[in-house]
């Protein structure tokens, strides 16, 4: 059943400029066409603060949506909130940053606006809701593991496989590359940083007082003698120097009926939160995974076989549902 409350568009802000109702009217804007309006438009940038400024005024209850990964903006988070606007977002830095400022988001403060983040984990995939749920309903987490990086995941899927193969890490990374998978600089998706950002959330959730993605073990992907070259060429055109080290890895593994796969685990029982390689065996969901899904497996004292999700975790679209599917919940309870 779609929702029947009206949505009313008053504010697009682009890092260039900016379209702005002035007297919070709805903006006349095409889903076909936004963009080129918007980016016609005569308005100047606007900051962040003459948004915040712009949205304590409006008459009616606001929705803040912020669809960038920019540390300004969520540094902004707690005075939004504190006036009352509500914010769905798939920005992971206000929620993985320091825990003092996690704390201030969710302090429950009655006039405090609502928070929703479920894209910042899995995309669109219900993971955070689900999580929540759980532990509002009384029970404990005991265990959360899971591949949470699309491009690791199709670089793991294709380079460590229950069917013997003798394919290269360093070329799995060369076509993830030209596939689109990987960011511009590979480097930005293999020195493991995203994965914990997306821990931190989930442990954080979980009850785990986690301080920063920094303050739990994160294995980089990323030689050490090539953390250094400037360039993303030159670092593409050095990595297969250093293909035998995971070459050994994936044989090792091998040998125990195994797959290597990136995942990020919270253990309660061992008090770990940590993000690198593991091995698993083939019967194993994980090892099955295909293409660039991401797939969490929640373990709980309710869930003793561990609950598991599934699915596309990265792209426009269904990060787009996700964050759409909050500001439905947000504005179900204003």
């Amino acid at each position: 059943m779609k929702s029947q409350i009206t949505y009313n568009v008053i504010l697009v802000a682009k890092y260039t400029n900016a379209l702005v109702s002035k007297d919070y009217s709805p903006l006349k804007l095409d889903v076909d066409s936004w963009e080129q309006t918007v980016d016609a438009a005569a308005g100047a940038p606007v900051s962040v603060s003459e948004i915040l400024t712009f949205l304590q005024k409006s008459p009616l209850p606001t929705i803040l949506v912020d669809n960038t990964s920019n540390e300004e903006i969520a540094n902004f988070y707690i005075k939004f909130i504190e006036s009352g606007i509500s914010i769905a977002t798939p920005n992971k830095k206000a929620f993985s940053s320091n825990l003092e400022l996690w704390n201030k988001i969710f302090s429950g403060k009655p006039s405090n606006g609502l928070v929703y983040h479920e894209a910042t984990v899995g995309a669109g995939l219900p993971i955070i809701g689900t999580l929540r749920d759980l532990i509002q309903t009384g029970d404990k987490v005991v265990k959360i593991e899971g591949i949470f990086s699309g491009t690791l995941s199709y670089i793991f899927n294709e380079f460590s496989t229950p069917a013997a193969n003798d394919i290269s890490f360093s070329k799995v990374v060369k076509v993830a590359k030209k596939l689109g998978y990987t960011e511009p600089d590979p480097r930005d998706d293999l020195n493991g940083l995203d994965v914990a950002r997306k821990v931190t959330i989930l442990a954080r959730i979980a009850g785990f007082k986690v301080e920063s993605p920094s303050s739990f073990p994160v294995q980089s992907l990323i030689p050490s003698a090539l953390e250094g070259v400037k360039s993303a060429d030159e670092f593409m055109q050095k990595l297969p120097e250093y293909d035998d080290e995971l070459k050994q890895l994936k044989e090792e593994a091998a040998k125990e009926n195994k797959v290597l796969r990136f995942v990020g685990k919270v253990d309660f029982p061992s008090n770990v939160v940590s993000v690198g390689i593991e091995k698993y065996d083939y019967s194993h969901p994980f090892a099955s995974l295909k293409g660039s899904d991401n797939v969490i497996s929640i373990q709980t004292e309710r869930y003793t076989n561990p609950l598991v999700i599934q699915g596309a975790g990265a792209g426009s679209e269904v990060t787009a549902a996700g964050v759409l599917a909050d500001v439905i919940k947000i504005a179900e309870r204003l």
